[in-house]
C-alpha cells in the first residue's frame, strides 16, 4: 500500500574525493579542508573501498602530542596511540570500511550512521567499488519535498485505502511538512494506524488530526425493490 521509500542512490553525492593507501597525512588534512568533508574513502585497484579516514583518526596526532605515551597506553586503546604516529592513509584508516549499497533505504542508512556514530558512508556496488558518498545532510534532503508532493502521496497511498469515500470524507492539508487530516470518518479506530503510516512518509515532519466521527447511518436497500416484490 505504501509508496516506494527513497533509497541511497536518490540522494547520494556522486562526485567523491578519495585517496589511496599511500596518501600522506598533510594531504588528507588539505583535502578535507578543501572539499569540506569529514571523512575520505581509501581505495585501491579499480576503486574498491578498503577503508575510511575520518577527522577523528587525524585528531589523534594532536591529542597525543604533549602527553606521556606510557600513561595514555593505560587509558586509551593501543590503536589510537598508533594512529597518533601514523603518516599515511593506510596507517590511519578504519578498516574494513563501513559501507552501504545504492539500493539501501534512507531509513536503513540513517540507522547505520546513528549506531556507528559516523557522519558519512561510502556507497559501493556489489563488489565494493566506490559509487558515491551519503552524508547526514543528504539524508535530510527528503525534508525538502514540496508540501503538495507529500499531500498527494498521503491521499493516494494512505487516505484512499484507510478512509475510502463515501464512508469518509477527508481533506489532506500540508504546511511546512506538517500533515493535517481534516474531515469525517466512519471508523475512528483507524486513526492510530493512519498516524503511523503518515509519519512514515518521507518528508513528513509531523501529523495532526481535525476529525469528527461520521454517524450517518449506512444506506439500506429496500428488499421489495431488490426482489421485485409488489410488481403487478
Amino acid at each position: 500500500m505504501h509508496g516506494t521509500p527513497h533509497i541511497v542512490s536518490d540522494v547520494m553525492t556522486t562526485t567523491v574525493v578519495s585517496v589511496g593507501r599511500d596518501a600522506p597525512f598533510k594531504e588528507l588534512v588539505q583535502l578535507m579542508r578543501d572539499w569540506r568533508v569529514s571523512a575520505l574513502p581509501v581505495i585501491e585497484g579499480e576503486g574498491r573501498v578498503v577503508g575510511v579516514v575520518s577527522e577523528a583518526d587525524l585528531l589523534h596526532k594532536e591529542e597525543f602530542r604533549d602527553g606521556d605515551p606510557d600513561r595514555y597506553t593505560q587509558l586509551r586503546r593501543i590503536d589510537e596511540l598508533a594512529k597518533a604516529g601514523a603518516l599515511s592513509a593506510g596507517e590511519l584508516m578504519t578498516a574494513p570500511a563501513l559501507t552501504v549499497r545504492p539500493d539501501t533505504t534512507l531509513a536503513q542508512a540513517a540507522r547505520i550512521m546513528a549506531r556507528a556514530r559516523v557522519k558519512r558512508l561510502p556507497v559501493t556496488d556489489d563488489v565494493g567499488v566506490l559509487q558515491g558518498v551519503i552524508s547526514r545532510t543528504d539524508l535530510l534532503k527528503v525534508f525538502l519535498r514540496g508540501d503538495e508532493e507529500i499531500a498527494e502521496e498521503v491521499r493516494r497511498e494512505i487516505v484512499s485505502y484507510l478512509f475510502p469515500s463515501p464512508a469518509s470524507v477527508l481533506r489532506v492539508d500540508v504546511r511546512e511538512g506538517v500533515v493535517t487530516l481534516v474531515g469525517r470518518i466512519r471508523d475512528t479506530s483507524l486513526v492510530p494506524v493512519a498516524a503511523r503510516l503518515v509519519r512514515a512518509v518521507e518528508g513528513v515532519v509531523d501529523v495532526n488530526f481535525d476529525l469528527s466521527p461520521d454517524r450517518t447511518p449506512p444506506a439500506t436497500t429496500d428488499p421489495q425493490r431488490t426482489s421485485g416484490a409488489g410488481r403487478p
